[in-house]
Parts: structure tokens; C-alpha cells; sequence
């Protein structure tokens, strides 16, 4: 069985924003999706980024670009 890469989950405080991430991501390149929050992680709203800890630096780039208000990026195992 192969292993499962690392993700790196981005929270964020409302829906909106969740919105808006999916939305910025569109045409971007990434390969992550909304996703409900783990239960290790909390947040202002129930859904959370993923995306393979390989693309973080374009991630974070986003992120910054495009204003998405987020409340935390942490890299998880899978």
C-alpha cells in the first residue's frame, strides 16, 4: 500500500470565506477542495481547506494574493 501524503488544512472563521477560497482556487493549479474540518482542528465555520503539504508554498501564495481571511494553516498527517 502506497503512503498517504501529508495535507495541510486551512481554517477559516466564516462561510463566506470558505467561499471564497474555493472560488480564488478555481484556474489556480492546486488540487486541494473544501473538505468538513478535521476533529483535531476547530474553526469559526465547518469547513476547512486540503491540500497536499507538497503545494503549501502555492497555497500560501493564494492565500496572501487573493485576501482570503483564514484562521489557521496546519500540515497534518494523512
Amino acid at each position: 500500500m502506497a503512503a498517504k501524503e501529508p495535507q495541510v488544512v486551512v481554517t477559516f472563521p466564516t462561510t463566506a470565506e470558505a467561499m471564497h477560497m474555493q472560488s480564488a482556487a478555481k484556474g489556480s493549479g492546486l488540487q486541494g477542495r473544501l473538505a468538513p474540518i478535521p476533529r483535531q482542528l476547530s474553526a469559526g465555520c465547518g469547513f476547512a481547506w486540503r491540500e497536499p503539504a507538497a503545494n503549501r508554498a502555492e497555497l500560501e501564495e493564494l492565500l496572501r494574493t487573493q485576501a482570503v481571511e483564514f484562521e489557521a494553516l496546519v500540515e497534518l498527517p494523512r
